[in-house]
Order: structure tokens, then C-alpha cells, then sequence
């Protein structure tokens, strides 16, 4: 425990830039107590006043935080979101960033990934090759994505990079812990095509086979096989089919396992994600968010390949 307790601390001090008499929240739920009491303890032990609130756990990636926890997040100097499903893309997160709290989300975190993976990447290379991503994805227009047979095409034109680099010194800054991906909002009715997932689905785990996803004017319209039944069960019949991300993973120390916290940072991989995408410049509300991961893919930015390992 004690090293646990160490790791935690270093990540507060080093990733989190805590400071002298900030005030800390740690959001959790009961799936994710354990390492939950671990950041607690870690930000108590510096000295911080530290606040652990616990919520019913949400039923999918995305959705609302009670209001009295969304309140909370807005009046921390620093959040940690230690919970089962994700809280990146929410509404209370935004305002909490708008509000000029740093906000660290570790959707699904378990004790293994506190001491293997990604957390122990180099974050200075993180951080360097999450920019030139983004810089390419700002300065982008078209997207294509290959893998086999399968091509899928959509437009990011104005739209921005979102760089989560899993370092959050300054006012207002978010992103998930571990990290390492480069991120935008396509523009929604742009996707059209095919991809292959052959990685892992938020909520499902690493897939058994590959499912194919057909996309038409943005919108997904067909998932191949059980576990591609159990995506648009889980997007439901609305907005959540609606094309909300393509990412890329930039960390070389991030494991595919399953649990897409770590999976769609895997350097090498590119995701695509269905739902909402408001919080990070999109236009769609869902109230879900579920990314879909694709390894070793064939990615070109207004036609020219990206170097993705």
C-alpha cells in the first residue's frame, strides 16, 4: 500500500501540479473505491484539504454526475474522477474546467494500472508527440482511416485538436489519467464508410473478433456480430450513433487490456467514439460517449499517411 500511496503522490505532484492549500475533490463510486482512498489518502498525506464524495455508479460512459457532485467539481481547485464509467465528456465536467478547476478523469482505473502501463510513461515524450498530432489535426480538413477492406472518411475542417497529455498545470486544463491522445470532434454528418474495430469497445473489453461499423452521413447504422449488438445497445436508438471522435493514442507505455482508459491511449491505435462530443467543441448531446479502438490502422490527414509508430 505504501508504494501505492507514493505512486499517487508523485501523480499529484507531478501530473497534477498540486499546490499549497488547494482544495481537492476526489469523485468516485463503489466500483472504483479502492483506488479511490488511495488518491485520497496520497492528498491528504500533502497537506491538502481533501474531499471524497461518492455517487451511485452512472450506467454508461457520459452521463450526468449528480448536481450536487457537478457543484462540487466547480468549486475545487483540482478533481479527480475515479469512477467506473466516464465523466470526460460531461457537462459537469466542462463547467468545472470553466470554472478553473483542473480536472484529472481515470475512468475504470485499477490498482495493476497504478503500477504498470501507461502511468509509467515518459510524459515528456507524451506531451511531445500529443502536440504534433494536434497540430496536425488543427491544421487538417479530411480524415481517412483503413484497416482491411474497411475505409472511413469525414471531415474535421474547423475544428480543434484537443491534446491530453496526462499534465495539468494550468487553470482549467482536463484529461484523463493516464493519457496520451490527440483528439477533435468530426463534424457530425460528415462519416461515411466502414471501419474495423479490432481492438477493444468502452464498456464491452477487448473484442473476441473484429466488428465492422458502417457509418452513413455520420451516423452509425450497422455493427457487425454480438458484441458490435451490444454497441448500439449501449449507444441506444438517438443522437448516441451520431459520430462524436477520432483519436490517437500517443503513449508508448500503454497496454491493450481491455479497459479503454489505457487501450485508446496505445501508441500505434487510433479510436473513434459515438456520442456526445459538446465538451470538446462538438454539437451532439447524447448522454453516452463509447469509443471504439482500431490497432495498427492506415491513417491519412488531407491525403498524406500518418506515421503512427
Amino acid at each position: 500500500m505504501s508504494d501505492l500511496l507514493e505512486t499517487a503522490k508523485s501523480i499529484l505532484k507531478s501530473n497534477l501540479s498540486i499546490q499549497e492549500n488547494e482544495q481537492i475533490i476526489v469523485v468516485s463510486d463503489p466500483d472504483s473505491n479502492e483506488v479511490a482512498n488511495v488518491f485520497y489518502e496520497a492528498a491528504a498525506s500533502l497537506g491538502n484539504e481533501t474531499m471524497l464524495m461518492k455517487m451511485m455508479t452512472r450506467k454508461k460512459s457520459g452521463e450526468e454526475p449528480p448536481q450536487a457532485v457537478a457543484d462540487a467539481m466547480k468549486a475545487a481547485d483540482v478533481v479527480l474522477c475515479i469512477t467506473h464509467h466516464s465523466l470526460t465528456h460531461t457537462k459537469a465536467r466542462k463547467e468545472a474546467s470553466s470554472a478553473g478547476a483542473r480536472v484529472a478523469t481515470m475512468p475504470g482505473i485499477t490498482m495493476d494500472m497504478l503500477q504498470e502501463g501507461a502511468i509509467t510513461a515518459d510524459y515528456s515524450e507524451v506531451e511531445r508527440l500529443t502536440n504534433e498530432y494536434c497540430q496536425l489535426l488543427h491544421e487538417g480538413e479530411s480524415v481517412t482511416i483503413s484497416k482491411g477492406n474497411s475505409s472511413l472518411t469525414f471531415s474535421i475542417k474547423g475544428r480543434q485538436g484537443i491534446p491530453s497529455t496526462g499534465v495539468f498545470r494550468n487553470k482549467g486544463e482536463s484529461g484523463n489519467l493516464p493519457s496520451g491522445e490527440s483528439y477533435i470532434a468530426p463534424i457530425e454528418d460528415s462519416a461515411n464508410g466502414t471501419i474495423l474495430v479490432d481492438g477493444s469497445i468502452a464498456g464491452i473489453g477487448v473484442v473476441s473478433e473484429p466488428v465492422l461499423l458502417t457509418v452513413e452521413n455520420g451516423r452509425l447504422t450497422d455493427a457487425a456480430g454480438e458484441e458490435g449488438k451490444r454497441l448500439l445497445e449501449i449507444l441506444g436508438d438517438g443522437n448516441g450513433r451520431i459520430i462524436a471522435e477520432f483519436g490517437i493514442g500517443t503513449n508508448k507505455k500503454a497496454r491493450l487490456t481491455g479497459n479503454v482508459l489505457e487501450d485508446e491511449k496505445v501508441y500505434g491505435t487510433v479510436h473513434i467514439a459515438f456520442g456526445s462530443n459538446k465538451p470538446f467543441g462538438g454539437m451532439n448531446e447524447a448522454g453516452v460517449h463509447i469509443d471504439c479502438v482500431i490497432t495498427e490502422p492506415i491513417v491519412k490527414i488531407d491525403g498524406k499517411k500518418l506515421h503512427l509508430s
